[in-house]
């Protein structure tokens, strides 16, 4: 598997790379920095940003190997996304929960002032003093740069039709503490949510406007990373643990990986993954060059790779020291 990993890794970021010789390096970069997310650009391969507490947004133009500023200096940077759908355009989202906008690749930024009349009191998130709520996860959709979806941890999910001018309050069916949230690569109707309320993971058929939870074959909903197929969107994959404590402790996340393979079940893949994981697996990453290859990233840095829709795993050379709590594969 010749790729590229990143990674948070607590107060810096964590690089792997995989060579033509199939031996995996790992360097730590941006020492004392506390990155909080990853986003890649889906129009150039080279091009990577990272949201962070306090520093702003970082750019990188290699690939992860060396980083620039790139606006919002001084902002908590939860979450960041690029618009596969119109180059240059990026989300960035904040705590407390502002939507920031950016039209050309991170040179300029504008608050999104629409979103804050979303904001509600009882937004209130539990993970991290003083217990403000924060945005999540951002989802633009891979086809019409207008239609962005938001989760909120312990808020809501929230969608825009018109490119943040308007909000749609939160969506019925959608998991209101939202951990993780993404469109399909492709298809634009399909979206897939994973959080720590409800069943743990909800998916939508219609561009994020409403929402099933299906609780069959889940024996806990405590979820994280969501994932689908690239070609086949109604195979889906969750992360899921009996709860936040265990979730996020040492090595007791108790946990599995679920898939779905259509909407009306779950079950529990094996196949040479631990039972249950030790370790929760933050990030569920799919290749779109790749049906049925499927990347797990534990919290303790090991990574785990599928390439049969998650019948049979084995485990990477590499470990990126820990994995908190985002990846992304490049």
């Amino acid at each position: 598997m010749n790729r590229i990993f990143l990674s948070t890794n607590g107060s810096r970021l964590a690089r792997a790379e995989c060579g033509g010789n199939g031996q995996w390096s790992v360097e730590f970069l941006l020492e004392g920095t506390n990155v909080r997310c990853l986003a890649a650009d889906p129009h150039n391969p080279n091009v990577v940003y990272a949201g962070t507490e306090g520093s702003g947004v970082l750019r990188s133009d290699d690939r992860g190997r060396t980083w620039q500023p790139a606006g919002m200096e001084g902002q908590i940077v939860k979450s960041i996304a690029v618009s596969p759908a119109q180059p240059g355009l990026i989300f960035a989202g904040t705590k407390p929960p502002m939507i920031y906008v950016s039209r050309d690749g991170g040179q300029q930024w504008t608050a999104l002032e629409s979103f804050r009349k979303m904001r509600r009191l009882w937004w209130f998130s539990p993970a991290e003093k003083p217990f403000t709520a924060y945005v999540q996860g951002i989802a633009p959709s891979p086809t019409n740069p207008d239609v962005i979806l938001v989760g909120v941890e312990f808020g809501s999910v929230v969608r825009s039709a018109d490119g943040g001018k308007t909000w749609q309050d939160h969506r019925k069916g959608a998991l209101r503490d939202c951990h993780s949230i993404r469109f399909h690569a492709t298809n634009s109707d399909w979206v897939y949510e994973g959080g720590g309320t409800g069943a743990g993971v909800a998916f939508s058929r219609d561009a994020g406007n409403t929402w099933a939870q299906i609780k069959q074959g889940l024996d806990r909903h405590y979820g994280w990373a969501a994932a689908a197929d690239p070609a086949r969107p109604e195979v889906m994959y969750v992360s899921l643990s009996p709860g936040p404590m265990k979730a996020h402790s040492g090595d007791n996340a108790q946990a599995y990986i679920f898939r779905s393979m259509g909407g009306d079940r779950w079950e529990k893949l094996n196949g040479g993954l631990p039972q249950p994981l030790n370790h929760m697996p933050y990030a569920l990453l799919t290749d779109p060059a790749a049906p049925g290859h499927l990347v797990a990233g534990l919290s303790n840095g090991d990574v785990w790779h599928t390439t049969d829709y998650g019948d049979h795993w084995q485990q990477l050379p590499v470990n990126l020291g820990s994995i908190w709590t985002a990846m992304i594969m490049l």
